[in-house]
């Protein structure tokens, strides 16, 4: 079966949507504007929830990786092309997950999401108003990949450290991050067409200030 765009902007009017480069305030905004405006908060990999038990490797190769790699020292020494290349169609595998679960939750009230769903889909379900891009310069997103408490992260870098060569994984997935955060991906978010906010230092405290911007764009505040 098949649902037209224009039926799945409908459904997804409600559901305002994140995405962008690694670093760059992403999961936090999707928490602190949830928090202050009622959203339902949709976190990174929300899919996983439902994606890790139905995706199949015929169907999903790129969900499915995780359960068909030999360990994790396969995935972190990966070549960044390979790696880059999963990203991007497990992003896209992804999307249908993602769009299943928000047309669900988007019937319970405004849904607010930290997401991977393709920049070309977007344009297809949702909107100018609904959609913000987030950015932070390559050097930030992968000098500082690492530098939060994210679950996720975390389990990765206790991986990497468990490998038979530490430092060479470390730099090998340290050129992962690059390729994916590279000045071409930059560059493509950049020039999406859609509201951009592009974080420029760690020293200053700007939550405040982006978290206004984003609920002004989303028409959550009053002003722009």
């Amino acid at each position: 079966m098949k649902i037209e765009n224009n039926i799945l902007k409908h459904y997804l009017s409600h559901t305002y949507f994140i995405t962008g480069t690694a670093y760059a305030g992403k999961s936090t905004m999707v928490s602190l504007l949830a928090q202050r405006y009622g959203l339902i908060a949709c976190t990174e990999n929300y899919h996983m929830q439902v994606s890790w038990q139905v995706a199949q490797p015929q169907i999903q190769p790129n969900l499915c990786y995780f359960q068909t790699m030999s360990g994790w020292p396969e995935f972190l020494n990966r070549t960044p092309q390979e790696y880059e290349a999963w990203i991007r169609e497990s992003s896209r595998e992804a999307g249908e997950f993602e769009v299943a679960q928000l047309l669900a939750l988007s019937q319970s009230g405004g849904v607010i999401v930290d997401t991977n769903i393709p920049l070309d889909l977007l344009h297809e379900i949702s909107d100018y108003r609904h959609v913000a891009v987030m950015l932070a310069p390559q050097w930030m997103s992968v000098e500082r990949f690492f530098d939060r408490e994210d679950e996720e992260k975390q389990f990765l870098l206790r991986q990497i450290q468990l490998c038979e060569d530490p430092k060479a994984t470390m730099e090998n997935f340290r050129q992962c991050l690059m390729k994916i955060n590279s000045p071409e991906c930059y560059q493509e978010y950049a020039q999406s067409g859609f509201f951009t906010i592009v974080r420029d230092s760690t020293e200053r405290d700007t939550r405040q200030d982006t978290l206004m911007a984003l609920a002004r764009h989303f028409g959550l505040e009053d002003g722009e």
